[in-house]
């Protein structure tokens, strides 16, 4: 996508070598906070540190905000990337709405907020790549090719990973919402579906631990990735690195490559089998439950009247059941060519939220969900991701995820209610959408 570059912008200067991959939680360990992951089926591991800089945004106009920033900041570029998968990022996400980060535990966290790491580890399939990034009106290329020595100096003398932690365990826990409260949020929800006021609203519950000890970051985040490889999975300090939002989510909400956009529909969910034989039944019955294609459909329809007005052609696979560790969902590949060059945050604003996180009509939707629930959303179901200097990028929606502290965490989880949902039903299935990071912190004994 060409633009007009920015006279007054800040210059970005960037320098590349490979090294070594270091083992990643050592490497983790030894870099500075803010820190930054991401890793996707189709991208590799990023590992940031430090910001080079930060961009942020609120309200309503918060992703045009950040496009704009983060043109400026590339448009200044003197870039020495090596390979493309170590070429600079911005890497970042928003609130799932306007206002939705002044309560806990997202006081850290801006409704929109990306950083360009100071120094950014790229694990890719042609090796390891090591960036160093520096920013503004005092970055000089004799001083970012000077710290790129310090750091390859630094991380080569990264030791072997130590033992993984354990689990730090739950002391005690709270719920946002209890049974009572849910049912009669589900029965009023539905309520309205029937009523034809609504025919879609997602609600999410929130559930609060003390952590026994302290919460481990990079064994965490290894333990993920070993159990959920298939998935996006996220990790975001704020500036202070005291709290990070970090999540596995089975959800793609859209990645841009030129003109090339590929996205999903994802919900409609079930349990795993303890048996292949009963896993197998549990997939089908899914494939068949009226309930759950209903949902499905609905949101496949949406996110392809959300892609029409920019695309040339649009094509969906065909519904399957997509298995994870703890669930199975209904899964729509979805693919587009656009009519025109876009900036991939032009693609996030049309499609956040779907119907699979917010609901249809959107505005009542989310009305219903503001009024409903009983704490504040910030950057879960929201868009996370990274953008490039092309305005290409990739973003994954943050469900499957946690605000964690030293000694405490909150977990967020939710489900799309239609007109024949059952409040008890509806309850099982979030506390199953909980495992992925409930697991991870319970103790390994539990």
């Amino acid at each position: 996508m060409e633009r007009a570059r920015s006279t007054s912008a800040p210059p970005l200067i960037s320098r590349t070598t490979e090294v070594d991959a270091p083992p990643f939680a050592a490497a983790f360990d030894a870099l500075a906070a803010p820190r930054t992951t991401w890793s996707a089926p189709d991208d590799a591991l990023v590992l940031g540190s430090g910001a080079a800089a930060t961009l942020t945004a609120s309200g309503p106009g918060r992703f045009a905000e950040v496009r704009t920033a983060a043109a400026d900041l590339f448009d200044s570029g003197d870039v020495h990337a090596g390979t493309e998968a170590a070429r600079p990022r911005v890497f970042g996400g928003f609130a799932f709405h306007a206002g939705a980060c002044d309560g806990d535990p997202w006081g850290p966290f801006p409704e929109a907020r990306f950083v360009l790491p100071r120094v950014q580890l790229t694990f890719a399939e042609n090796g390891t790549w090591l960036t160093v990034n520096a920013a503004g009106p005092d970055a000089a290329v004799a001083a970012v090719e000077n710290r790129l020595a310090d750091e390859i100096e630094r991380l080569a003398g990264v030791g072997a990973d130590a033992a993984d932690p354990p689990r730090p365990g739950i002391a005690r826990s709270r719920r946002t919402t209890s049974r009572e409260a849910w049912r009669e949020s589900v029965e009023a929800a539905v309520a309205r579906i029937r009523g034809a006021d609504l025919q879609k609203v997602v609600l999410a519950q929130a559930l609060e631990a003390d952590l026994a000890a302290e919460f481990p970051r990079a064994a965490t985040l290894k333990r993920l990735a070993d159990k959920y490889p298939d998935c996006h999975r996220y990790f975001f300090e704020p500036d202070d690195g005291g709290s990070a939002f970090f999540g596995a989510t089975p959800e793609r909400l859209v990645s841009l490559r030129g003109r090339t956009v590929e996205t999903d529909a994802l919900a409609g969910t079930t349990g795993r089998g303890e048996t292949p034989a009963e896993d197998e039944w549990l997939a089908q019955e899914l494939l068949e439950d009226a309930k759950n294609v209903h949902e499905h459909q609905l949101v496949a329809d949406t996110v392809r009247e959300q892609l029409e007005p920019y695309a040339a052609s649009i094509a969906a696979g065909e519904r399957r059941v997509r298995r994870l560790a703890t669930v199975q969902h209904l899964h729509t590949p979805i693919t587009a060519e656009l009519r025109d060059d876009r900036h991939v945050l032009d693609l996030v604003e049309a499609l956040h939220p779907t119907p699979a996180v917010g609901g249809l009509p959107p505005d009542r939707a989310l009305r219903t969900i503001h009024e409903t629930e009983p704490f504040d959303r910030g950057w879960y179901a929201a868009p996370v991701g990274w953008i490039d200097a092309a305005g290409n990028g990739a973003f994954a929606v943050a469900i499957r995820s946690a605000v964690a502290a030293q000694r405490r965490a909150t977990l967020f989880a939710g489900v799309g209610i239609v007109a024949d949902s059952d409040p008890d039903r509806e309850w099982d299935e979030i506390q199953l959408k909980y495992r992925p990071i409930l697991d991870e912190l319970e103790a390994d004994s539990a």
